[in-house]
């Protein structure tokens, strides 16, 4: 209710606010940036030829890893696999003065060796879509949606990426054979009300299952929902400052009972954009948290919430980072943690038919109250990975690809023996694109 409460009162303002010039030359000069810590989109990761707009693009990739720890259940000794994949990918992406939109699909077909029984069928997917209502008002949409029991994501990071908005639910563990049902879905509509303001809302829902549970011994269903509003203010054609508030509800089902996490949290928030390609933002402000589980007296208290991100891009290279510190809960763990999380991401263009990536992850989770029973799930994982692509003929390339992840959670008996686990990969791809209206 509170957010459905925010968003009318935030239709209203925009109702009786100053209208702005609606010429498109007037609007090209007076339209407002919409900053990282209030926008739904990741920052860009793309370089060189790969920054496209209206295409149709597919292909079929062939790849094959060694994962040395595919993480044993309960606890028995590690599991070294051989995996074969077969990749299809088609991506669409449509583009019109008022319109964006961009659809990925990619199922996965995975072979293990020696443990058959593993084999698996692997789907994962993405839209985006943005629509500007006027010069002034947009309205956009994502989904992402992944059906997997992979450790490492089958595809690309186009799935995926690092935005600028601080973490919400508590970076969960990947568990290892166990089937994985994630989906997360939000929307967003900004409106500016005058040369140098800007209002909007936005609302998110998130669902985690397990269809077979006995593999992830630990974890459990979750899913969480919530609403977002902000106030935007331009200082000047770098500078932008606002305020935040986001409300929480997230849920943990284990067979026993349930665990609840509900927050809300007020953030002011500074941008700045040093270059065209450039943005820097920090956010901070209080956050309020009530947990409450099945057979517990609820608990409830105040602390503080902060996050960073960066975002540079030019021809030849891209850098994402964010940090993100705050009271999560969800992500398969029972309970509410003290979250800091940290993401980077780099892509560089070496040269015309050299590509490199690089990505790294960190987040350690501690249990809000040791009164709480969910203090033996306090844990931490690290991430980290590494890609390098050619192509080799024509429409044909190669990439190299290393990942290790490490994870740490005493309470989850599939992990806690042997948390470690590093994969290498060698792909040949086939790709084609054909850009749409020629």
């Amino acid at each position: 209710m509170r957010g459905q409460a925010l968003f009318i009162a935030i239709l209203l303002t925009s109702a009786v606010a100053a209208q702005a010039p609606q010429s498109p030359n007037e609007a090209a000069q007076t339209r407002m940036a919409t900053p990282p810590p209030v926008s739904g989109l990741n920052y860009a990761n793309q370089v060189g030829s790969e920054v496209q707009r209206n295409y149709l693009r597919g292909g079929l990739t062939y790849s094959t890893s060694y994962i040395d720890n595919y993480f044993a259940d309960s606890g028995s000794a590690p599991i070294a696999e051989t995996t074969f994949s077969i990749l299809p990918m088609i991506a669409l992406d449509t583009s019109t003065e008022k319109q964006h939109a961009v659809v990925t699909y990619s199922p996965g077909f995975t072979f293990y060796r020696p443990s058959s029984g593993l084999n698996e069928v692997d789907n994962t997917a993405a839209a985006d879509y943005a629509f500007h209502l006027s010069a002034y008002t947009t309205i956009s949409a994502m989904e992402r949606f992944e059906d997997s029991s992979l450790p490492f994501s089958p595809t690309d990071s186009s799935f995926g990426g690092i935005s600028g908005l601080p973490v919400s639910t508590t970076p969960g563990v990947v568990p290892p054979f166990a089937k994985r049902l994630t989906n997360l879905v939000s929307a967003e509509i900004t409106m500016q009300t005058g040369l140098n303001e800007m209002i909007g809302a936005s609302g998110l829902a998130t669902v985690l299952h397990y269809p077979g549970s006995s593999p992830t011994l630990g974890l459990y269903n979750s899913n969480s929902r919530g609403g977002t509003g902000f106030y935007d203010h331009r200082i000047s054609s770098s500078q932008y400052v606002g305020v935040t508030y986001q409300y929480l509800d997230m849920l943990t089902s284990p067979p026993d009972g349930e665990s609840a996490t509900k927050t809300s949290t007020v953030m002011g928030f500074y941008t700045i954009y040093p270059r065209a390609q450039l943005s820097l933002s920090v956010s901070g402000g209080p956050q309020r948290y009530q947990v409450t589980e099945t057979a517990s007296p609820s608990f409830d208290a105040w602390g503080p919430a902060v996050s960073a991100s960066m975002g540079w891009q030019t021809g030849r290279a891209s850098l994402a980072a964010s940090y993100s510190h705050s009271v999560t809960g969800a992500g398969g763990l029972i309970g509410a943690y003290h979250t800091n999380s940290a993401n980077a991401a780099f892509h560089w263009q070496l040269a015309r038919t050299w590509t490199a990536g690089a990505s790294g992850a960190y987040s350690i989770n501690k249990s809000v109250s040791a009164l709480l029973p969910t203090e033996a799930e306090n844990g931490h994982t690290i991430f980290g990975s590494a890609t390098l692509q050619h192509p080799i003929h024509g429409q044909v390339s190669l990439a190299f690809g290393y990942d290790r992840v490490h994870q740490s959670y005493g309470q989850v008996a599939a992990i806690a023996a042997s948390p470690d686990s590093d994969r290498v990969s060698v792909s040949v791809s086939w790709n084609f694109q054909h850009e749409l209206g020629r």
